[in-house]
């Protein structure tokens, strides 16, 4: 009998799991039923029309009478803006266009399209994953796509473009739904997007507006962009425990996946064995990520590197042409390593061939380049009406007069954060916003700006996942109807539901530990002055 291949095992074990007949308990009639009512609801580009029309209608609402707020840092008045008025509708007119070439998601998703369909498509991520995973038992791939999906923030927002449609050809490799490994990969980019082993742009753009709130109490205050360190070092491994733990006693079983539904997805289960041709396509994708890396390090170090920002020149700071060319950055390296794969492999034999998986790659996301339209003129709108500024202020105002002092305030921050992470989209805008109100209120009280800090970043990042508005939220839909047609936004959020609320339950536990016992959340970041 001849040997059985690595894919045929695997896809045997887990279609024998994934399709066993169970009698749905009431976690799974509630996902159903969530999904079912989230569904019901219109087309995701009608939903985007129907809110930039609500925008507009409460616009002249709140506007016309007058809504606004104090800005907590600048002491200006903010005020609702109406855009049923002669300026407001030639704004919408005119800049429909403009709003959509400036959208930024679309065009960091159209400019790694370019390397991420010649990886997925030539063949490199499936070979590379059979060699990498080997063996290896499902629990543990599900962990390290939760666990790198977590630490992707390192690449900005690079990760929410190319996770998912990597663990969707990881998820493939082991007899599982593509569906499934987006939806798992999402849920660790955006619920853990907070979280990190290593300190990168996020923490600095947190500690900046962190800092300049503080010293309005003390004008001394400084410490590093450090402070909340500790305490997400052990974050990414709790979430991607439990998130881990989720997915393979709860999720699995609701996307069952045979190897006929494989086929469909152009996935060839049968090769499971890597050929002498993959292997020297790997050699030379291997060959091209070294040269690669030789030329990112060339321009990246010395006095003044070519992609340092000219005032510090450092590599590493916000406005260098490195952080804020991230995404290209990443696209090349996708590019080169599949284009060499192609190559050695024999999958190309000429640039015809390797410019045509790229123009396959933009025809999958073409529903999304549609709906990025309708998104582009909501966002527009919303920003325009400062309605989402006003909100998030009055809500912090609020949470401020409630009173709450010790675990209940900094739960309460965690929802306020949360709350105003569905109108906001922007990180820095909405610390910018809750930094100046919490961080002395807190430091008044006795608390480190660094516990305030990391309460934020908890709620900043656990309704990632559930927010329609959501920048990437799009993205994900867009990504799954490569393989699911059908599925709309009700799905989405239904799956991820159940990760937002773990991972909203085990960061609340970690932080009631780190206060009980005043553990130091980072280098210089305590709990208590």
């Amino acid at each position: 009998m001849g040997e059985v291949s690595f894919f045929t095992k695997k896809i045997g074990r887990d279609f024998m799991t994934n399709n066993e007949v169970k009698k749905k308990n009431f976690f799974d009639k509630t996902m159903d039923f969530i999904e079912k009512v989230g569904n019901a609801m219109p087309d995701p580009v009608s939903l985007f029309i129907i809110l930039a029309v609500l925008v507009v209608v409460l616009s002249f609402v709140l506007g016309g009478a007058g809504f606004s707020a104090v800005h907590p840092g600048t002491g200006k008045t903010i005020e609702v803006v109406n855009l049923l008025t002669k300026d407001g509708f030639r704004d919408m007119y005119s800049k429909a266009v403009t709003n959509y070439s400036n959208f930024a998601p679309l065009g960091m998703v159209l400019v790694c399209i370019i390397g991420a369909a010649v990886a997925e498509k030539s063949g490199f991520l499936v070979t590379l994953m059979k060699q990498v995973m080997g063996d290896a038992k499902s629990w543990v791939v599900t962990f390290a796509i939760i666990f790198v999906g977590i630490n992707a923030n390192l690449a900005g927002d690079a990760g929410f473009i190319v996770m998912p449609p990597l663990a969707a050809v990881i998820y493939m490799g082991i007899g599982r739904s593509p569906v499934l490994g987006m939806l798992v990969a999402y849920a660790g980019v955006a619920g853990g997007f907070s979280a990190n082993l290593v300190l990168g742009m996020t923490d600095a753009l947190a500690y900046g507006f962190t800092e300049n709130a503080a010293r309005m109490v003390d004008p001394n205050y400084q410490q590093t962009m450090a402070i909340n360190w500790y305490f997400l070092v052990a974050s990414c491994f709790l979430l991607s425990i439990f998130g881990t733990i989720l997915t393979e006693k709860f999720l699995v079983h609701r996307f069952p996946c045979t190897p006929e539904e494989l086929s469909k997805y152009d996935f060839d289960e049968n090769a499971g064995q890597i050929t002498p041709e993959q292997k020297r396509g790997l050699k030379w994708a291997g060959i091209g990520f070294i040269l690669y890396l030789i030329a990112l390090i060339a321009v990246s170090v010395g006095e003044d590197p070519l992609l340092a920002d000219p005032k510090t020149h450092s590599v590493m700071t916000s406005g260098s042409p490195f952080m804020n060319g991230i995404i290209l950055t990443v696209t090349i390296l996708l590019f080169v390593v599949g284009t060499c794969y192609g190559f050695g492999s024999g999958k190309y034999k000429n640039d015809k061939d390797l410019f045509a998986d790229i123009i396959l790659g933009f025809k999958d996301m073409a529903s999304y380049i549609f709906m990025c339209f309708f998104i582009a003129q909501f966002t527009s709108f919303f920003a325009w009406s400062n309605l989402g500024i006003v909100f998030a202020i009055k809500g912090a105002e609020f949470l401020q007069a409630m009173n709450f002092t010790g675990a209940p305030l900094l739960i309460g921050l965690i929802f306020v954060a949360c709350i105003v992470n569905i109108l906001i989209g922007s990180a820095s805008a909405k610390w910018a916003i809750l930094a100046p109100i919490f961080v002395p209120m807190m430091m008044i009280m006795g608390y480190d700006p660094a516990v305030t800090q990391i309460a934020y970043r908890i709620g900043d990042s656990i309704t990632n996942p559930l927010s329609p508005l959501f920048y990437y939220c799009p993205v994900i839909l867009g990504y799954v109807r490569r393989y699911a047609p059908e599925m709309g936004l009700g799905s989405v959020i239904a799956n991820m539901i159940p990760f937002s609320l773990t991972f909203t339950i085990i960061w609340i536990i970690q932080l009631l530990i780190w206060v009980f016992l005043d553990l130091p959340l980072g280098p210089g970041g305590g709990i208590h002055l």
